[in-house]
Protein backbone atom coordinates (compact mmCIF):
# COMPACT_ATOMS: atom_id res chain seq x y z
CA UNK A 1 0.00 0.00 0.00
CA UNK A 2 1.39 3.28 -1.00
CA UNK A 3 0.83 6.98 0.31
CA UNK A 4 0.95 9.90 -2.40
CA UNK A 5 -0.21 13.55 -1.99
CA UNK A 6 -0.84 15.61 -4.63
CA UNK A 7 -2.01 19.43 -4.55
CA UNK A 8 -1.21 23.43 -4.50
CA UNK A 9 0.30 25.61 -1.84
CA UNK A 10 1.47 29.43 -1.63
CA UNK A 11 4.76 28.50 -2.40
CA UNK A 12 3.39 26.65 -6.03
CA UNK A 13 0.58 28.48 -7.11
CA UNK A 14 -0.26 32.41 -6.98
CA UNK A 15 -3.99 32.70 -5.11
CA UNK A 16 -5.76 32.82 -8.32
CA UNK A 17 -4.95 29.82 -9.00
CA UNK A 18 -5.39 27.98 -5.83
CA UNK A 19 -8.65 29.67 -5.37
CA UNK A 20 -9.59 26.88 -8.47
CA UNK A 21 -8.49 24.37 -6.10
CA UNK A 22 -10.68 25.24 -3.39
CA UNK A 23 -12.73 22.61 -1.90
CA UNK A 24 -15.09 23.21 0.68
CA UNK A 25 -19.19 22.63 1.79
CA UNK A 26 -20.91 20.76 -0.78
CA UNK A 27 -17.80 20.82 -3.11
CA UNK A 28 -15.89 18.92 -0.21
CA UNK A 29 -18.72 15.65 -0.27
CA UNK A 30 -18.74 16.11 -4.88
CA UNK A 31 -15.00 15.86 -4.38
CA UNK A 32 -15.19 12.86 -2.25
CA UNK A 33 -17.60 10.93 -4.51
CA UNK A 34 -15.48 11.78 -7.40
CA UNK A 35 -12.32 10.30 -5.17
CA UNK A 36 -13.94 7.12 -4.95
CA UNK A 37 -14.97 7.13 -8.45
CA UNK A 38 -11.91 5.90 -8.91
CA UNK A 39 -10.87 2.74 -9.17
CA UNK A 40 -6.94 2.66 -7.97
CA UNK A 41 -7.45 5.59 -5.55
CA UNK A 42 -8.58 3.17 -2.16
CA UNK A 43 -8.45 5.64 0.33
CA UNK A 44 -8.25 9.72 0.86
CA UNK A 45 -8.50 13.04 2.66
CA UNK A 46 -8.23 16.37 1.77
CA UNK A 47 -6.91 19.10 3.64
CA UNK A 48 -7.74 22.90 2.52
CA UNK A 49 -6.57 25.73 4.22
CA UNK A 50 -6.24 29.63 2.89
CA UNK A 51 -3.05 28.87 1.69
CA UNK A 52 -2.74 24.76 0.54
CA UNK A 53 -4.92 22.56 -0.71
CA UNK A 54 -3.66 18.68 -0.64
CA UNK A 55 -4.98 16.01 -1.81
CA UNK A 56 -3.78 12.20 0.11
CA UNK A 57 -4.43 8.93 -0.99
CA UNK A 58 -3.38 5.23 -1.05
CA UNK A 59 -3.01 2.97 -3.67
CA UNK A 60 -1.02 -0.43 -5.08
CA UNK A 61 -0.71 0.71 -8.05
CA UNK A 62 1.23 4.07 -7.75
CA UNK A 63 1.60 4.98 -11.56
CA UNK A 64 -1.87 4.75 -11.92
CA UNK A 65 -3.05 6.36 -8.21
CA UNK A 66 -0.48 9.16 -9.40
CA UNK A 67 -2.43 9.33 -12.55
CA UNK A 68 -5.86 9.60 -11.07
CA UNK A 69 -5.13 12.24 -8.66
CA UNK A 70 -3.92 14.56 -11.71
CA UNK A 71 -7.41 13.63 -13.30
CA UNK A 72 -9.28 14.15 -10.23
CA UNK A 73 -7.25 17.88 -9.84
CA UNK A 74 -7.39 18.72 -13.52
CA UNK A 75 -11.09 18.08 -13.85
CA UNK A 76 -12.16 19.69 -10.45
CA UNK A 77 -9.70 23.24 -10.75
CA UNK A 78 -10.75 22.79 -14.93
CA UNK A 79 -7.17 23.51 -15.66
CA UNK A 80 -5.57 21.96 -18.64
CA UNK A 81 -3.22 18.96 -18.03
CA UNK A 82 -0.12 21.26 -18.46
CA UNK A 83 -1.00 24.22 -17.11
CA UNK A 84 -1.69 21.82 -14.15
CA UNK A 85 1.44 20.11 -14.03
CA UNK A 86 3.54 23.78 -13.74
CA UNK A 87 1.67 24.09 -10.79
CA UNK A 88 0.98 21.17 -8.16
CA UNK A 89 3.58 19.09 -6.36
CA UNK A 90 3.37 15.51 -6.32
CA UNK A 91 6.70 14.11 -4.31
CA UNK A 92 7.21 10.00 -4.01
CA UNK A 93 5.60 8.12 -0.75
CA UNK A 94 8.64 8.69 1.68
CA UNK A 95 8.21 12.32 1.23
CA UNK A 96 4.58 12.50 1.12
CA UNK A 97 4.86 11.10 4.43
CA UNK A 98 7.26 13.87 5.35
CA UNK A 99 5.63 16.20 3.97
CA UNK A 100 1.91 15.81 6.24
CA UNK A 101 4.73 15.92 9.38
CA UNK A 102 6.35 18.99 8.42
CA UNK A 103 2.68 20.73 7.09
CA UNK A 104 1.29 19.72 10.74
CA UNK A 105 3.86 20.80 12.61
CA UNK A 106 3.71 24.55 11.04
CA UNK A 107 7.17 23.88 9.17
CA UNK A 108 5.68 24.42 5.41
CA UNK A 109 3.44 27.37 6.51
CA UNK A 110 3.61 30.76 4.82
CA UNK A 111 4.33 31.57 8.92
CA UNK A 112 6.79 29.45 10.54
CA UNK A 113 5.31 27.69 13.26
CA UNK A 114 1.74 29.04 12.83
CA UNK A 115 -0.33 26.91 14.83
CA UNK A 116 -3.85 27.02 13.34
CA UNK A 117 -2.47 24.19 10.89
CA UNK A 118 -2.89 21.58 13.08
CA UNK A 119 -6.02 22.01 13.79
CA UNK A 120 -6.91 22.05 9.97
CA UNK A 121 -5.14 18.90 9.43
CA UNK A 122 -7.12 17.48 12.44
CA UNK A 123 -10.64 18.60 10.82
CA UNK A 124 -9.64 17.05 7.42
CA UNK A 125 -9.04 13.96 9.17
CA UNK A 126 -12.10 13.65 11.17
CA UNK A 127 -14.72 14.71 7.69
CA UNK A 128 -12.91 12.18 5.84
CA UNK A 129 -13.71 9.66 8.50
CA UNK A 130 -17.63 10.95 9.08
CA UNK A 131 -17.31 10.92 5.07
CA UNK A 132 -16.05 7.42 5.10
CA UNK A 133 -13.25 7.69 2.48
CA UNK A 134 -10.62 7.26 4.63
CA UNK A 135 -8.27 3.65 4.93
CA UNK A 136 -6.42 2.35 7.58
CA UNK A 137 -3.38 3.16 6.17
CA UNK A 138 -4.18 7.40 6.31
CA UNK A 139 -6.06 7.03 9.21
CA UNK A 140 -2.58 5.95 10.87
CA UNK A 141 -0.55 8.31 8.51
CA UNK A 142 -2.94 11.43 10.09
CA UNK A 143 -3.19 10.44 13.78
CA UNK A 144 0.76 10.10 13.75
CA UNK A 145 0.54 13.15 11.92
CA UNK A 146 -1.32 15.17 14.61
CA UNK A 147 0.80 13.50 17.28
CA UNK A 148 3.75 14.87 15.57
CA UNK A 149 2.33 17.96 15.22
CA UNK A 150 2.09 18.13 19.18
CA UNK A 151 5.44 16.48 19.54
CA UNK A 152 7.16 19.60 17.70
CA UNK A 153 5.00 22.20 19.97
CA UNK A 154 5.77 20.74 23.35
CA UNK A 155 8.88 20.02 22.92
CA UNK A 156 10.38 23.03 21.11
CA UNK A 157 10.08 27.46 21.32
CA UNK A 158 8.32 26.89 17.41
CA UNK A 159 5.62 28.71 18.46
CA UNK A 160 6.59 30.78 21.55
CA UNK A 161 8.20 33.70 19.43
CA UNK A 162 5.15 35.83 18.14
CA UNK A 163 6.16 37.05 14.53
CA UNK A 164 2.92 39.01 13.90
CA UNK A 165 2.68 42.65 13.90
CA UNK A 166 0.33 41.87 16.61
CA UNK A 167 2.12 39.96 18.49
CA UNK A 168 4.85 42.04 18.52
CA UNK A 169 2.99 44.90 19.33
CA UNK A 170 1.47 42.89 22.56
CA UNK A 171 5.32 41.78 23.38
CA UNK A 172 6.23 45.08 23.58
CA UNK A 173 3.62 46.04 26.24
CA UNK A 174 4.31 43.19 28.26
CA UNK A 175 8.02 44.12 28.42
CA UNK A 176 6.95 47.23 29.56
CA UNK A 177 3.92 46.84 31.61
CA UNK A 178 4.27 43.04 32.37
CA UNK A 179 1.05 41.49 33.22
CA UNK A 180 -1.82 43.16 30.72
CA UNK A 181 -4.77 41.97 32.76
CA UNK A 182 -7.47 45.04 33.68
CA UNK A 183 -5.09 47.20 31.34
CA UNK A 184 -7.36 49.86 29.13
CA UNK A 185 -6.28 50.36 25.45
CA UNK A 186 -6.92 52.79 23.41
CA UNK A 187 -7.21 52.38 19.23
CA UNK A 188 -6.60 55.67 17.35
CA UNK A 189 -8.18 54.45 13.69
CA UNK A 190 -11.10 51.97 12.76
CA UNK A 191 -8.61 49.83 10.88
CA UNK A 192 -7.88 45.90 10.10
CA UNK A 193 -4.21 46.42 11.56
CA UNK A 194 -5.69 48.30 14.54
CA UNK A 195 -8.20 45.69 15.13
CA UNK A 196 -6.63 42.94 15.07
CA UNK A 197 -3.86 44.53 17.18
CA UNK A 198 -6.88 45.38 19.82
CA UNK A 199 -7.92 41.92 19.53
CA UNK A 200 -4.79 40.44 20.48
CA UNK A 201 -4.51 42.87 23.69
CA UNK A 202 -8.01 41.78 24.40
CA UNK A 203 -6.94 37.66 24.13
CA UNK A 204 -3.74 38.48 26.79
CA UNK A 205 -6.09 40.28 29.29
CA UNK A 206 -6.46 43.84 28.26
CA UNK A 207 -10.04 44.83 30.38
CA UNK A 208 -11.47 47.48 28.32
CA UNK A 209 -11.32 49.49 24.63
CA UNK A 210 -11.86 52.56 23.85
CA UNK A 211 -12.02 53.39 19.92
CA UNK A 212 -10.94 57.07 18.30
CA UNK A 213 -11.86 57.68 14.42
CA UNK A 214 -12.01 60.40 12.61
CA UNK A 215 -15.20 59.25 11.01
CA UNK A 216 -16.87 59.07 14.47
CA UNK A 217 -19.50 56.16 12.42
CA UNK A 218 -16.45 53.92 11.98
CA UNK A 219 -15.17 54.35 15.16
CA UNK A 220 -18.71 53.09 16.59
CA UNK A 221 -18.93 50.15 14.46
CA UNK A 222 -15.32 48.50 15.62
CA UNK A 223 -16.29 49.97 19.35
CA UNK A 224 -19.38 47.70 18.93
CA UNK A 225 -17.71 44.49 17.51
CA UNK A 226 -14.77 45.19 20.23
CA UNK A 227 -17.50 45.92 23.12
CA UNK A 228 -15.92 49.15 23.70
CA UNK A 229 -16.67 52.34 23.88
CA UNK A 230 -15.83 55.04 21.02
CA UNK A 231 -15.11 58.52 21.51
CA UNK A 232 -14.58 61.41 19.22
CA UNK A 233 -11.71 62.70 17.59
CA UNK A 234 -11.16 65.46 20.17
CA UNK A 235 -11.51 64.05 23.02
CA UNK A 236 -8.67 61.85 21.94
CA UNK A 237 -5.98 64.05 24.39
CA UNK A 238 -8.31 63.77 27.22
CA UNK A 239 -8.78 60.22 26.94
CA UNK A 240 -5.48 59.59 27.51
CA UNK A 241 -4.65 60.53 30.82
CA UNK A 242 -7.38 57.26 31.46
CA UNK A 243 -5.40 54.95 29.39
CA UNK A 244 -2.33 52.30 29.68
CA UNK A 245 -1.56 51.48 26.03
CA UNK A 246 -2.53 53.42 22.38
CA UNK A 247 -2.50 51.69 19.17
CA UNK A 248 -2.51 53.93 16.70
CA UNK A 249 -2.79 53.55 12.94
CA UNK A 250 -4.55 55.93 10.47
CA UNK A 251 -4.02 56.93 7.32
CA UNK A 252 -3.05 60.10 8.17
CA UNK A 253 -0.08 62.28 5.81
CA UNK A 254 1.19 63.40 9.09
CA UNK A 255 1.00 63.41 13.26
CA UNK A 256 -2.17 63.24 14.36
CA UNK A 257 -0.99 62.89 18.25
CA UNK A 258 1.85 65.41 19.16
CA UNK A 259 2.98 67.53 21.67
CA UNK A 260 0.61 70.93 20.68
CA UNK A 261 -3.14 68.66 20.85
CA UNK A 262 -1.21 66.16 23.40
CA UNK A 263 1.46 66.84 25.35
CA UNK A 264 -0.25 68.48 28.45
CA UNK A 265 -2.26 65.31 28.69
CA UNK A 266 0.82 63.00 28.33
CA UNK A 267 2.47 65.23 30.96
CA UNK A 268 -0.49 65.29 33.62
CA UNK A 269 -0.09 61.65 33.76
CA UNK A 270 3.16 62.82 36.16
CA UNK A 271 5.21 59.43 35.06
CA UNK A 272 2.92 56.89 34.91
CA UNK A 273 3.83 54.57 31.95
CA UNK A 274 1.57 54.79 28.47
CA UNK A 275 2.48 52.29 26.00
CA UNK A 276 2.45 54.18 22.12
CA UNK A 277 2.36 51.58 19.49
CA UNK A 278 2.31 53.44 15.85
CA UNK A 279 2.27 50.84 13.28
CA UNK A 280 0.84 53.59 10.72
CA UNK A 281 3.42 54.89 7.81
CA UNK A 282 3.35 57.52 7.49
CA UNK A 283 3.48 57.70 11.36
CA UNK A 284 1.00 59.22 13.30
CA UNK A 285 2.50 59.80 16.66
CA UNK A 286 5.30 62.23 16.88
CA UNK A 287 8.45 60.98 18.33
CA UNK A 288 9.27 64.13 20.30
CA UNK A 289 6.68 62.36 22.98
CA UNK A 290 9.38 60.05 24.14
CA UNK A 291 11.02 63.18 25.89
CA UNK A 292 7.80 63.25 28.08
CA UNK A 293 8.83 60.88 31.67
CA UNK A 294 6.46 57.27 31.39
CA UNK A 295 5.70 57.27 27.71
CA UNK A 296 7.25 54.12 25.97
CA UNK A 297 6.21 55.04 22.23
CA UNK A 298 7.45 52.63 19.62
CA UNK A 299 6.86 52.79 15.45
CA UNK A 300 6.91 50.20 13.04
CA UNK A 301 10.40 49.73 12.79
CA UNK A 302 10.72 49.00 16.59
CA UNK A 303 8.07 46.23 15.70
CA UNK A 304 9.70 44.40 13.07
CA UNK A 305 12.95 44.37 15.23
CA UNK A 306 11.06 41.92 17.42
CA UNK A 307 9.51 40.19 14.75
CA UNK A 308 13.13 39.74 13.04
CA UNK A 309 14.48 38.23 16.32
CA UNK A 310 11.51 36.33 17.44
CA UNK A 311 12.16 34.44 14.04
CA UNK A 312 15.66 33.79 14.37
CA UNK A 313 14.26 31.92 17.36
CA UNK A 314 11.45 29.99 15.29
CA UNK A 315 14.33 28.81 12.97
CA UNK A 316 16.42 27.90 15.54
CA UNK A 317 13.32 25.59 16.88
CA UNK A 318 12.61 24.37 13.53
CA UNK A 319 15.86 22.55 13.24
CA UNK A 320 14.83 20.52 16.56
CA UNK A 321 11.76 19.62 14.93
CA UNK A 322 12.77 18.64 11.93
CA UNK A 323 14.77 16.26 14.55
CA UNK A 324 11.33 14.84 15.71
CA UNK A 325 10.00 14.76 12.15
CA UNK A 326 12.89 12.78 11.27
CA UNK A 327 12.60 10.23 14.26
CA UNK A 328 8.79 9.78 13.81
CA UNK A 329 9.96 9.34 10.09
CA UNK A 330 11.76 6.49 10.87
CA UNK A 331 9.08 4.55 12.99
CA UNK A 332 6.28 5.24 10.64
CA UNK A 333 7.99 4.22 7.67
CA UNK A 334 9.21 0.92 8.79
CA UNK A 335 5.77 0.17 10.15
CA UNK A 336 4.35 1.20 6.76
CA UNK A 337 7.64 -0.96 4.69
CA UNK A 338 5.80 -4.17 6.42
CA UNK A 339 2.80 -3.14 4.15
CA UNK A 340 4.53 -2.90 0.83
CA UNK A 341 7.24 -4.62 0.65
CA UNK A 342 6.72 -7.90 3.34
CA UNK A 343 3.51 -8.83 0.66
CA UNK A 344 5.96 -8.27 -2.17
CA UNK A 345 8.82 -10.32 -0.93
CA UNK A 346 6.40 -13.45 0.63
CA UNK A 347 4.86 -13.10 -3.36
CA UNK A 348 8.41 -14.22 -5.09
CA UNK A 349 9.03 -16.58 -2.50
CA UNK A 350 5.83 -18.21 -3.22
CA UNK A 351 6.27 -17.94 -6.82
CA UNK A 352 9.79 -19.27 -6.94
CA UNK A 353 8.89 -22.25 -4.70
CA UNK A 354 5.27 -22.82 -7.15
CA UNK A 355 7.94 -22.90 -10.14
CA UNK A 356 10.46 -24.98 -8.58
CA UNK A 357 8.75 -27.65 -7.35
CA UNK A 358 6.73 -27.73 -10.64
CA UNK A 359 9.80 -27.95 -12.51
CA UNK A 360 11.59 -30.27 -9.75
CA UNK A 361 8.75 -32.42 -10.37
CA UNK A 362 9.09 -32.56 -14.36
CA UNK A 363 12.29 -33.38 -13.95
CA UNK A 364 11.58 -36.47 -11.59
CA UNK A 365 9.25 -37.63 -14.27
CA UNK A 366 11.51 -37.66 -17.00
CA UNK A 367 14.60 -39.60 -14.78
CA UNK A 368 11.81 -42.45 -14.17
CA UNK A 369 13.14 -44.55 -11.38
CA UNK A 370 14.97 -42.26 -8.34
CA UNK A 371 16.08 -43.29 -5.42
CA UNK A 372 14.82 -41.53 -2.31
CA UNK A 373 18.52 -40.42 -1.67
CA UNK A 374 18.64 -38.54 -5.67
CA UNK A 375 15.69 -36.91 -5.38
CA UNK A 376 16.80 -35.08 -1.56
CA UNK A 377 20.20 -34.43 -3.41
CA UNK A 378 17.90 -32.49 -6.65
CA UNK A 379 15.71 -31.22 -4.31
CA UNK A 380 18.63 -29.76 -2.33
CA UNK A 381 19.80 -28.19 -5.52
CA UNK A 382 16.81 -26.66 -6.31
CA UNK A 383 16.44 -24.73 -2.97
CA UNK A 384 19.73 -24.10 -3.30
CA UNK A 385 19.45 -21.92 -6.47
CA UNK A 386 15.92 -20.80 -5.26
CA UNK A 387 17.61 -19.35 -2.22
CA UNK A 388 20.77 -17.98 -3.85
CA UNK A 389 18.71 -16.12 -6.40
CA UNK A 390 16.37 -14.49 -4.09
CA UNK A 391 18.59 -13.51 -1.56
CA UNK A 392 20.01 -10.12 -2.64
CA UNK A 393 16.79 -8.90 -3.92
CA UNK A 394 15.43 -9.81 -0.89
CA UNK A 395 18.10 -8.58 1.01
CA UNK A 396 18.29 -5.07 -0.74
CA UNK A 397 14.53 -4.89 -0.51
CA UNK A 398 14.16 -5.32 3.37
CA UNK A 399 17.53 -2.37 3.28
CA UNK A 400 15.44 0.26 0.98
CA UNK A 401 12.27 -0.52 2.82
CA UNK A 402 12.51 2.26 4.93
CA UNK A 403 14.49 4.51 2.39
CA UNK A 404 12.51 6.98 0.16
CA UNK A 405 13.34 4.78 -2.43
CA UNK A 406 11.40 0.83 -1.20
CA UNK A 407 8.20 1.74 -2.50
CA UNK A 408 9.90 1.97 -6.09
CA UNK A 409 12.07 -1.33 -5.07
CA UNK A 410 8.59 -2.91 -4.26
CA UNK A 411 7.01 -2.05 -7.14
CA UNK A 412 9.78 -2.86 -10.13
CA UNK A 413 10.21 -5.77 -8.41
CA UNK A 414 6.53 -6.81 -8.70
CA UNK A 415 6.03 -5.72 -12.05
CA UNK A 416 9.41 -7.33 -13.29
CA UNK A 417 8.09 -10.63 -11.44
CA UNK A 418 4.44 -10.20 -12.83
CA UNK A 419 3.42 -11.04 -9.02
CA UNK A 420 0.33 -11.48 -7.56
CA UNK A 421 0.66 -9.81 -4.20
CA UNK A 422 -2.31 -10.49 -1.07
CA UNK A 423 -1.79 -6.76 0.50
CA UNK A 424 -4.77 -8.22 2.60
CA UNK A 425 -3.03 -9.97 5.16
CA UNK A 426 -1.03 -6.60 6.51
CA UNK A 427 -3.97 -4.42 6.52
CA UNK A 428 -5.21 -6.19 10.10
CA UNK A 429 -6.59 -3.75 12.09
CA UNK A 430 -3.52 -5.18 14.91
CA UNK A 431 -1.43 -4.06 12.29
CA UNK A 432 -2.75 -0.48 11.51
CA UNK A 433 -2.62 0.22 15.00
CA UNK A 434 1.51 -0.45 15.11
CA UNK A 435 1.94 2.62 12.79
CA UNK A 436 0.76 5.34 16.00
Amino acid sequence: MYVLVAGVNHRTAPVEIREKFSISGSALQDAYASLSSYKAIEGSIILQTCNRTEVYATTRNIEAGTKELENFLRQFSGLGYHELKSYIYQPNCYDAINHLFRVSSGLDSMILGENQILGQVKEAYLEAIEAGVSDGVLNALFQKAIYVGKRVRTETDLDKYPISISAAAVELAKRCLGDLQNKRVMVVGAGEMSELTARYLMKNGVQSVVVSNRSYDKALQLAGSLQGQAIRFNELPEMLSRTDIVISCTSAAHYIINSQNCGDSLRNRQGQPIIMIDIAVPRDIDPALRSIAGVYLYDIDDLQGVIDANYLERQRASRAAQKIIEEELDKFNQWLATLYVVPVISALKSQAEAIKTHELQKALNRMGAVSEHQKKVLGSMANSIVNQLLHHPVVTLKEMAISNEGHIYAETLKKLFDLQVDYEETLTDEAIETGN
